[in-house]
């Protein structure tokens, strides 16, 4: 495992899938990130590239060609990462194309992931480069879980959702047993900034969002304030999901979407496909800062 420290926070990221796994308090040794129960849910915080959600039939046509790829695409258990940069606050993976991936997705390319710790903000930057003769196609994403409730005397309902702005924005809904996004949608806000959490929330799996007004999304107590904040510019689409019942909540910035039912498989119409040029490249960053009234 790789870490990072400063005064306020000590983080912790495995070298399989690049996965952040630790955000602790240095201080107060307040763990804010869910530790991946396998009973529950066995993941801490997955990046996913080069597709968000899952395929129809688990299979998508490029240049006439099936190719299959399972759900949220293959970095998040991939062994392949190394580390190029290292410091106490920041470090760099990279994840190069290669014969295995090619057969799964026909593209040369090099994915990198920088943390970076500053104060008690912990940046996430992705750089995707086009090493390919034409052009490539991705979407990527984060799916960090976090710790709810984050105290032993507390219930998950004592915490809500808090939205930088008023939002009339509803969920899409899933199709659970294919995974993919259907036309229909649902209201979930409870009030015009928050969303209330409760334990049944989640029974129709994720909440995606395709219009949030929103870029920053804090998870607050009701009476004790906010816990911690993720932003996220530049990133269109938002998820929200837990395991129903579980203890954590997943705040998901998304640069892509799930297949919808009406797919066509062609990976190049995808809805929010990446299209990048030969000889350029991409970055997406978002931040999770830990409010400071829980460093002490």
């Amino acid at each position: 495992m790789y870490s990072l420290k400063n005064e306020s926070l000590k983080i912790g990221i495995k070298g399989r899938g690049a996965e952040l796994c630790n955000i602790t308090s240095v201080k107060s040794n307040i763990e804010f990130l869910w530790q991946a129960d396998p009973n529950i849910w066995g993941s801490h915080a997955p990046n996913l590239f080069p597709i968000i959600g899952a395929l129809k039939d688990d299979t998508y046509y490029y240049n006439s060609k099936a190719y299959n790829m399972p759900k949220h695409g293959f970095v998040r258990h991939n062994e392949d990462f190394e580390v190029v940069a290292q410091s106490e606050s920041k470090i760099t993976f990279k994840l190069k194309s290669n014969h295995t991936l090619k057969a799964i997705y026909p593209f040369d390319f090099e994915f990198l992931l920088t943390y970076e710790l500053i104060d008690n903000v912990l940046h996430l930057h992705h750089y995707v480069k086009n090493t390919d003769s034409g052009a490539i196609y991705f979407s990527l994403g984060g799916h960090p879980a976090f710790s709810c409730p984050l105290y032993d005397d507390e219930r998950y309902t004592d915490y809500i959702l808090d939205f930088e702005q008023a939002e009339s924005s509803e969920s899409y809904i899933l199709n659970m047993p294919t995974g993919l996004v259907t036309k229909k949608t649902k209201p979930v806000f409870t009030g015009l900034h928050s969303i209330q959490l409760r334990p049944d929330l989640f029974n129709e799996d994720a909440l995606i969002f395709k219009d949030l007004k929103s870029r920053k999304v804090t998870l607050k107590h009701k009476q004790k304030g906010k816990v911690l904040s993720v932003t996220f510019h530049g990133f269109p689409y938002l998820g929200i999901w837990a395991k129903p019942k579980a203890p954590y909540v997943c705040i998901e910035p998304w640069l892509g979407i799930a297949d919808a039912e009406s797919t066509n498989q062609q990976f190049t119409e995808k809805e929010g496909i990446i299209a990048l040029q030969p000889d350029t490249d991409f970055k997406a960053s978002y931040s999770i800062e830990i409010d400071k009234a829980h460093l002490i």
